[in-house]
């Protein structure tokens, strides 16, 4: 798998990401190596910022260059980094959003209406943010196809958080996911079958 797209370090100069994926990339790395191996991989990145809040934002290239880092450490590919990475996270992620669930949704319900709820409310919560945008297509009750939109071109990050939440639901068992197209573009298909609706 190529990692060179994920870079776009010129097209993410001005692009800003939430400080608590900056928080949450850090808790990933210590829970998979430790604490000095985050201090050396942004010292590897060239990032000088040594203290992420989760309230602030942070140059989208920083995060860009930590992954980069971290491949090299790991020996991972970097897309593949990401997709660990969104499945991480997810737990947390529905913790800080969870005013925006309801009770009674499941993974093919938060699928369905993250773009509106969660990332509309990210959006409208800081106008320097700019999540990928997700246009899900319903193909019958079983399938959806999520269209991921981003010139961060992290989308394999949008495949860990899928796979993520079908964990979170207990549903790993009956969610397939399957990427349409390859993960480093800026638009990727993800087809996501639900084998017990």
């Amino acid at each position: 798998m190529k990692d060179t797209k994920l870079e776009g370090k010129d097209a993410l100069k001005e692009d800003y990401m939430h400080g608590s994926i900056f928080v949450l990339l850090k808790r990933f790395i210590e829970s998979s190596y430790n604490y000095s191996t985050w201090v050396n991989l942004l010292e590897a990145a060239g990032v000088t910022k040594p203290v992420y809040e989760m309230q602030n934002m942070y140059p989208t290239r920083d995060l860009v260059a930590i992954v980069y880092a971290a491949a090299a450490h790991s020996g991972v590919p970097a897309n593949d980094l990401l997709e660990q990475f969104g499945e991480f996270l997810v737990p947390d992620l529905l913790l800080v959003f969870n005013k925006y669930v309801q009770p009674e949704w499941r993974t093919y319900e938060m699928l369905l209406y993250t773009e509106a709820s969660m990332h509309g409310a990210v959006r409208r919560s800081d106008s320097r943010t700019n999540p990928p945008l997700l246009l899900i297509t319903k193909k019958g009750s079983r399938q959806l196809i999520v269209d991921y939109h981003s010139k961060r071109r992290m989308a394999g990050m949008a495949v860990g958080i899928i796979n993520g939440i079908a964990r979170y639901y207990n549903e790993s068992d009956v969610v397939q996911v399957k990427r349409l197209t390859p993960v480093d573009e800026e638009r990727v298909q993800i087809h996501v079958d639900f084998l017990n609706r």
